[in-house]
């Protein structure tokens, strides 16, 4: 009699989780509905704080200044980038048209060969107006913004250039993992190699030169540009040297996954494993996981956090869940899910009509430089949005 009960309580437990998980799900995709549809009421109010032809850049609460640039600033795509996503998932017009409006003023930007951004500029903007609507006028922009990027470009070193600089420098950061997509593009849509094998060389030599034996990585290489060979390796926006600033993990993470989406390398597979592995085993990572500014930031646990950072790696482990089997597969799902649940809370998340319009709180730019710290970031809303939208649906991970 009391092994059926037993069995009986069992049962009951069983189904009661199952019921309890279910409704955690259910009230967790509302919250997801909610904060899209304040998204889409706050870049509203975004786009009639605007100056003419100026995109947004941050907000500084205490002046109640919006702070903004020009087309040419390496966050300039991100703001149309939003509002696609946005229109995407909620179907308003109003999204798009301002979309629109403001990669007209960017599209000049398709000749800038000044800059290694241009995957974060055009693929993040006209890249997803292609994929919602392609069309002759976006494939040109995105083919000319791939030239341009193209032309940083250096056999001898094996990767484009970051920064200008002076002498034989040649200064290479790990955020230019994430301009590599403009790249594959542009070999898949005009058939042309030169553009996936550009991306590939950049790809290995990052790869040899600018990990750690833990798998962290530095964000600044300095390479003499006569013999490829690296001179230093340094921060510019980390706390020290040796640190591991935590959104330039992010980008590698998330620059890895989408080497291995876009050639199947097994290699490439691996270090973005092994990256995702170097940041949720970090001892300094929060529970609520939402990382510290930098894993090795002075003042931990009272150290900044990073929204921005914590977005980028949320989008990144969502995809690369898709990419691994068992237990690696649900670990990046579930820290990714934690990542979401703690960035969408109040704490995180603008209430309607403040925040400048932005819909992400508490990001920090570049606090050597006491630029852009807890502030909002138009980084942080894309790539936030864009997390929300792959939890959404889970199994696409080509958004």
């Amino acid at each position: 009699m009391i092994k059926k009960i037993n069995v009986l309580i069992m049962s009951l437990a069983f189904v009661l989780s199952i019921y309890g998980q279910e409704n955690k799900n259910d009230a967790f995709q509302d919250r997801i509905t909610e904060v899209l549809q304040r998204a889409s009421v706050q870049y509203m109010h975004l786009k009639d704080e605007l100056p003419e032809n100026r995109f947004p850049k941050t907000y500084h609460a205490a002046e109640d200044k919006l702070e903004t640039s020009g087309s040419g600033w390496w966050c300039s795509g991100f703001y149309p980038g939003t509002l696609l996503y946005l229109y995407e998932e909620l179907g308003d017009k109003k999204l798009k048209k301002e979309a629109e409006r403001a990669m007209k003023i960017l599209a000049k930007e398709q000749f800038n060969t000044s800059t290694h951004d241009l995957g974060f500029m055009m693929f993040c903007s006209f890249g997803n107006a292609e994929r919602l609507n392609p069309s002759p006028a976006c494939e040109k922009i995105l083919m000319n913004s791939a030239r341009s990027l193209a032309s940083r470009f250096n056999e001898t070193v094996g990767c484009i250039r970051s920064w200008d600089s002076s002498d034989d420098d040649y200064l290479v950061i790990i955020d230019n993992m994430m301009n590599l997509e403009l790249l594959f593009w542009a070999t898949e849509h005009s058939g042309d190699s030169a553009y996936y094998d550009i991306a590939v060389t950049h790809a290995e030599t990052t790869l040899k030169n600018h990990f750690r034996e833990n798998h962290s990585s530095y964000h600044v290489l300095n390479y003499n540009v006569n013999t490829g060979k690296v001179k230093q390796k340094r921060t510019a926006q980390g706390a020290a040297d040796e640190s591991a600033w935590a959104r330039g993990q992010a980008w590698g993470l998330y620059g890895y996954t989408v080497m291995y989406r876009a050639t199947g390398k097994q290699k490439y597979l691996d270090q973005a494993v092994n990256i995702a592995e170097f940041i949720l085993n970090h001892p300094n990572l929060p529970e609520d996981k939402v990382p510290y500014w930098d894993f090795d930031a002075p003042g931990v646990p009272d150290a900044l956090r990073d929204s921005s950072a914590g977005a980028i790696m949320a989008s990144a482990l969502l995809e690369l869940s898709g990419y691994v089997k068992g237990k690696k597969s649900g670990k990046y799902f579930s820290n990714a899910e934690t990542m979401l649940t703690t960035l969408t809370t109040d704490e995180y998340i603008a209430q309607e009509g403040t925040n400048g319009g932005f819909l992400l709180k508490h990001g920090v730019g570049h606090i050597p430089e006491n630029s852009e710290v807890d502030v909002p970031l138009t980084y942080g809303d894309y790539y936030l949005v864009e997390a929300l939208l792959r939890y959404k649906n889970t199994g696409n991970t080509e958004r």
